[in-house]
């Protein structure tokens, strides 16, 4: 008898346990909220890159392709431009406005100055955040660019960010002293920065 009723007593035992059992609370969602400093500094490294494709002006056959990255605060650009006269120098500039669509890429506007400075050589004394080193063309007609831009950001969104600013190779030599331009000429290519991927 005294086994019958611990048979008995044994269910009922385990049904009030599973009541007393707290229900399971929902999962704890540990996800922690998005960081305000950390979302601007992770677009920036994003956008620490950029790109531009570089189209003939009227009459013109020059172009080419070039990465903007930035190495020890100063941003670098590197690609090829063809179409060029073999052996032959060009000025190399990021201007104001990224606006190719006159004939002659005069929508451009000016060299890019943030800091509202004189006209001169990079690296040597003032200069326009956009300007750079001439471009010097081999036998082909071919200019391997490795140039550097001293003074600009890439994709911070301020006043000397370079995306959406335009690029132009000149037809003639920067001579680095001539204001505001140095004397380069009319505009061979024109292209448009856009943010890397």
């Amino acid at each position: 008898m005294r086994h019958a009723r611990s048979l008995l007593v044994a269910p009922l035992l385990l049904a009030c346990a599973a009541c007393s059992q707290p229900a399971t609370e929902p999962a704890t969602d540990t996800t922690l909220p998005p960081d305000p400093v950390a979302e601007p500094a992770a677009a920036m490294a994003a956008a620490a890159t950029a790109n531009v494709t570089l189209a003939p002006t009227e009459g013109n056959d020059t172009a080419g392709t070039l990465t903007f990255t930035v190495a020890d605060g100063v941003v670098q650009a590197r690609g090829q431009i063809t179409g060029l006269g073999a052996g032959t120098r060009h000025g190399f500039h990021i201007h104001e406005m990224g606006d190719c669509s006159a004939p002659d890429a005069e929508s451009a506007g000016g060299h890019f100055n943030p800091g509202m400075s004189d006209h001169g050589r990079v690296g040597h004394g003032d200069h326009h955040g956009g300007d750079s080193d001439n471009l010097v063309a081999d036998d082909a007609g071919v200019a391997t660019v490795d140039a550097r831009f001293d003074g600009v950001t890439i994709g911070d969104g301020g006043a000397s960010d370079i995306i959406g600013r335009g690029v132009i190779v000149h037809a003639d030599p920067d001579d680095y002293m001539t204001q505001p331009t140095g004397n380069a000429g009319a505009r061979l290519a024109c292209g448009v920065i856009a943010a890397g991927q």
